[in-house]
């Protein structure tokens, strides 16, 4: 995104667009940068910022292991907006991969935590982004029996599950 854009002859800084603009027009730049057919939709829901992206060969956007995904979502989040952190969270997604994803999440944690309680020892998991570890202790917070914390430094910070106090 460029510090302004001409819209009908006149300056308009990206500051002023509108949370949701904004991200309409960070995505479109984005996928035509890489050269992407697709659709891309934005939606507004509370506390919650969306931009998905849907289409064909959409590999390309998400990236090995989510990583370009990721960091779209991180960037989105700095240049939507700009003043700092804000209440409202920037969610990007592509083709449903966040959902696979956080399937794929739920199955591994399941698994650490039946590991946890029969061994009684703490599993750790490997390091995940801060998003795909919220999901994992919000999952196994609702389980019951088990606990979670994180530790290590970014981009290498993991969860640690251990079994909860009798």
């Amino acid at each position: 995104m460029t510090d302004h854009d001409t819209v009908d002859g006149d300056d308009v800084m990206a500051e002023d667009l509108e949370p949701a603009d904004a991200l309409q027009e960070l995505l479109e730049e984005i996928v035509d940068a890489l050269g992407l057919e697709v659709g891309i939709e934005v939606q507004e829901d509370g506390e919650v910022l969306s931009g998905r992206v849907d289409g064909e060969d959409v590999g390309l956007f998400i990236g090995r292991h989510g990583q370009t995904i990721d960091a779209v979502q991180h960037l989105a989040q700095r240049i939507v907006f700009p003043d700092g952190p804000s209440d409202v969270r920037v969610v990007i997604d592509a083709n449903g991969y966040r959902e696979r994803r956080a399937e794929a999440l739920r199955a591994e944690a399941d698994e650490a935590a039946e590991d946890a309680l029969r061994t009684g020892e703490p599993v750790q998991l490997d390091p995940l982004p801060p998003f795909e570890r919220r999901v994992v202790h919000e999952y196994l917070r609702e389980r019951g029996d088990v606990d979670t914390h994180s530790e290590g430094n970014e981009p290498e910070r993991y969860l640690i599950i251990t079994p909860q106090a009798p």
